[in-house]
């Protein structure tokens, strides 16, 4: 890249150089008399200098004199030089055909003509060239302790790598604090849960000894104990708590301070990189687009005729058929969740057959942990979670198809449809079954003498005497925790990669050039940092949504993130070409999915703690129902809630299919519910404790959000977008582009200018005043228009 030809296209490209120091004195920080402590979590500054900060404007090749440069070799980034090299390469011609040009390397790329184009690495020897000190510093395993390098990643990478980086690294440290908080959660209800009283009856052999619960399935299942549900009910006491209330509230805090305080960060990043005007280019369009454009359509901008690829009513066929597919794999996703559900079904009937035995001696070891709710969970979510990874892997080569069928015309749009159609099914792919658990499962089975069914065959599945909660967390941890680890299986391409560069290895020569060694790398896939984003973002979902049953969400993706970056910025340091740096602003179409979900996650988390949680039921007992006129106690207490919640059922009432083979002379049994016992004028109906359970439910939702949304509205209103630091420099900045650069105006007249004669000199003086200044006026006019559009 000539020097003329850089000049030439930073202006094209409106790229941001620097003009003058930045003379505005930043404010000290308070932590700085602590920085000893924290230095040793930052790169070597030794290895990598600070960045001088500099105020900005876009180039202009006849005002160069005005730029502050001290070396041409370095007064242009690598990123830079990239982007103007491949913004020449993207456009160069090669063949014209009548009326047809062909140009652009990717059209070329894509017809086979070239088998790879990418900037090259530098050489990651023991010099220190920016790739060695990104592989020290931030990609070696030895420094996973350290803050990113996040000024160098984009001068080598370009802002769009840069941007992915400080966003994983900026949600990662938010998560810290939500891991803190959701380990104390954990801690507490662990060391509680053998004082929990309620937990204590079910456990007593006086009182859950001697409750005998009636049959969860028809015909084979027998009468059980509910003491035998005694190391399960503990296990509830851990997740389902007083603290597990204070948590999910404090998450629905803690995503609206998230998002806040990343637009801020990210309006910094914005200055600092010269992204806070970025024009985009007009984007060209795709050559997969371009080599099927055979119908001409008046551009309605330009007025010119243009080659398109469909007519109107071939785009709405195309836009259609790929809306119906994505519906259908949608309906597919719910058919196997239906299908999972019809396994649970037949599977507890089976367990809760063989499982309630007396002769347990196989499984003695596991006699406390084994019941028929607990086996089929297990079970259940590990078969939900092989059937997820298929269908992802299935739908992902299907939204792929679709999107390219549906043509659009550049990769913006292109990345824009296939997010949308992604994350819509990662959403109910991953999401279904938790759903299921938390609102679905145990709301309709009726009672013992009229149970429910599903399909007409399939007795409703119940929740276990405590809730459906300890179901749900285990359906949790078993998706987070295999997704995790299989992601970072798949991150570790060692094997893949040392079989591609055996396959791609040069053998005539023995000294293998450069661009031929970066040739055996990875390539680059085209979506970039889709799958990334992606990955991440239901990670986001798992941890926001779903957080009031399993605290320790945060703790599982906090140190998935850890690993993260390290093995991302290894793969793309080491392991991967190195890729076209791209200008971005922001992390795109992800923000606003971040904010859909940190909306949702309040209302699923209040209904997760008002109906898949038994708090509210205890709440209401201690407060109503333990004290007079209901109770028989002088003070409000948990004792006697377990025989409370529990209602009567007379095993004369069963109905012939449902009647189980083995009686043992039982009259009567228990079943979770509020319902009034048999011999009752209203036997069977729900009684005034099952209304003041659902009036406290409700209650409790509509207060909670209501608190919590005007929690997030005033906290998004008090905390700025736009830090004031950051507000002052913009402004700064403005100014002296106009007293620098513009004000070069008036001397550029003056000197172009000539007087007639001696007598006319005065006036020519006054004249060329006043014509500097329209045509200063003129030109600020100008600018100002092109930076608006």
């Amino acid at each position: 890249m000539p020097w003329d030809v850089l000049c030439t296209y930073a202006e094209v490209l409106h790229i941001k150089l620097p003009i003058q120091p930045n003379d505005l004195s930043c404010h000290p920080s308070p932590w700085r008399c602590l920085s000893f402590l924290t230095k040793p979590f930052y790169p070597s500054e030794e290895l990598i200098t600070k960045e001088a900060e500099f105020f900005t404007a876009a180039f202009e090749k006849d005002r160069l004199d005005y730029f502050y440069m001290k070396d041409k070799d370095t007064f242009f980034t690598p990123s830079m030089r990239s982007r103007m090299a491949y913004y020449i390469l993207s456009r160069a011609p090669y063949e014209i055909r009548g009326n047809i040009k062909k140009f652009g390397i990717t059209k070329l790329l894509g017809g086979g003509v070239y088998k790879a184009a990418y900037p090259l690495h530098d050489v990651k020897d023991d010099c220190p060239n920016e790739r060695y000190l990104l592989y020290q510093e931030w990609a070696n395993p030895k420094s996973f302790y350290k803050m990113q390098p996040l000024d160098l990643i984009r001068k080598y990478y370009g802002e769009k790598i840069g941007i992915y980086f400080a966003w994983l690294g900026f949600y990662t440290i938010m998560l810290t604090l939500a891991a803190a908080v959701g380990l104390g959660c954990f801690i507490y209800g662990y060391r509680t849960q053998d004082t929990s009283t309620w937990s204590k009856e079910v456990c007593n052999p006086e009182i859950g000894g001697q409750i005998v619960m009636c049959p969860q399935c028809d015909r084979e299942c027998k009468f059980w104990r509910l003491n035998s549900t005694c190391e399960a009910s503990k296990k509830l006491c851990i997740f389902d708590n007083f603290g597990t209330l204070v948590f999910a509230v404090f998450m629905s805090i803690w995503v609206t301070l998230f998002l806040e305080f990343w637009k801020r960060y990210q309006a910094e990043l914005e200055y600092e990189w010269d992204t806070v005007e970025f024009l985009e280019q007009e984007e060209p369009p795709r050559p997969e687009y371009e080599a099927k454009c055979i119908y001409e359509r008046k551009n309605p901008v330009t007025g010119v005729k243009e080659k398109v690829p469909y007519t109107a009513c071939g785009r709405c066929f195309r836009v259609s058929l790929g809306i119906g597919t994505v519906v259908f794999w949608i309906f597919l996703i719910l058919a196997s969740i239906v299908a999972i559900i019809v396994y649970r079904l037949a599977v507890f009937f089976a367990f809760s057959a063989k499982l309630r035995t007396q002769d347990l001696r196989e499984l003695e070891p596991l006699k406390e942990y084994v019941t028929p709710q607990m086996a089929t969970s297990v079970t259940a979510s590990l078969i939900s979670f092989v059937v997820i990874m298929i269908l992802n892997v299935l739908y992902e080569r299907v939204a792929i198809w679709i999107t390219d069928f549906e043509l659009p015309r550049t990769k913006t749009d292109y990345e824009n449809s296939l997010t949308l159609k992604m994350f819509l099914f990662q959403f109910v792919n991953y999401y279904s079954s938790c759903f299921y658990i938390a609102f679905v499962k145990g709301k309709a089975v009726g009672y013992p003498g009229d149970p429910v069914y599903l399909l007409g065959k399939y007795r409703n599945e119940e929740c276990d005497p405590g809730g459906c909660l300890i179901e749900l967390t285990t359906q949790l941890s078993i998706i987070m925790g295999g997704k995790a680890i299989w992601n970072n299986i798949q991150e570790v391409l060692w094997v893949k990669n040392l079989i591609f560069r055996y396959f791609t290895r040069v053998t005539s020569q023995k000294v293998i050039p450069r661009w031929e060694q970066d040739y055996e790398l990875q390539p680059v896939s085209q979506l970039g940092l889709f799958y990334e984003y992606l990955e991440m973002v239901i990670q986001f979902g798992f941890v926001t949504l779903f957080v009031a049953s399993f605290p320790l969400a945060p703790v599982l993706a906090l140190v998935n993130n850890l690993f993260e970056i390290r093995v991302d910025a290894w793969k793309i340091t080491t392991q991967f070409r190195r890729v076209v740096p791209e200008k971005a602003q922001h992390i795109g179409a992800w923000q606003p999915i971040l904010g859909g979900i940190a909306i949702l996650a309040v209302a699923t988390n209040a209904m997760i703690i008002a109906f898949t949680s038994d708090m509210i039921p205890r709440l209401v007992y201690y407060w109503s129902f333990s004290v007079y006129p209901y109770g028989n106690y002088s003070n409000h207490t948990m004792e006697g809630y377990i025989n409370s919640s529990l209602s009567i059922f007379s095993t004369s009432h069963f109905s012939n299919e449902s009647m189980p083979i083995a009686t043992y002379n039982i009259t009567t049994c228990r079943y979770r519910d509020f319902r009034y016992p048999p011999g009752h004028p209203r036997q069977y109906e729900y009684n005034v404790y099952y209304w003041h359970v659902i009036a406290a439910k409700m209650a409790f939702i509509i207060v909670v959000e209501h608190i919590v949304y005007l929690t997030k509205f005033i906290l998004s209103y008090v905390i700025p977008d736009v830090p004031y630091a950051v507000r002052e420099q913009i402004k700064r900045e403005k100014y002296l582009t106009q007293v620098i650069l513009h004000e070069t105006n008036l001397k550029l007249v003056t000197k172009r200018l000539k007087p007639i004669n001696e007598e006319t000199l005065k006036d020519t003086t006054v004249l060329e005043e006043k014509l500097g200044a329209l045509i200063f006026a003129a030109r600020y006019r100008e600018e100002k228009q092109c930076l608006t559009l």
